[in-house]
């Protein structure tokens, strides 16, 4: 049989429109749609608009969202976090019997 012959135009030829060879900065161009807005409830910018739910603390759930794999993301949000305007007089309170209307004796 006769050889053929050699083709017209290279068969490795890419497409540079549509194909990106690189995962880094001209990928990052391309990202201006967000899938994620703030959380009315942890107001982290983790809400999915489209899933209507929060990735990070499951809102519109009752429950917030905690798993014991991650320890060190309940010790981020865990009692003692906030200001516990309630709960930091307590164990004073406790260790008085909890009483009410006293007044300390005079130091003569």
């Amino acid at each position: 049989p006769p050889p053929k012959p050699p083709p017209s135009e290279p068969t490795h030829h890419h497409n540079t429109n549509t194909h990106n060879m690189t995962k880094g900065t001209t990928s990052f161009g391309k990202r201006h749609n967000k899938s994620h807005t703030i959380c009315r409830r942890c107001g982290s910018s983790s809400y999915h608009i489209q899933k209507k739910k929060c990735s990070m603390c499951a809102y519109p759930e009752k429950k917030i969202r905690s798993y014991n794999w991650s320890e060190k993301a309940k010790r981020r949000r865990t009692t003692g976090t906030g200001r516990m305007k309630y709960l930091k007089t307590m164990t004073r309170r406790f260790k008085n019997g909890f009483r009410e209307g006293t007044q300390a004796k005079k130091m003569s």
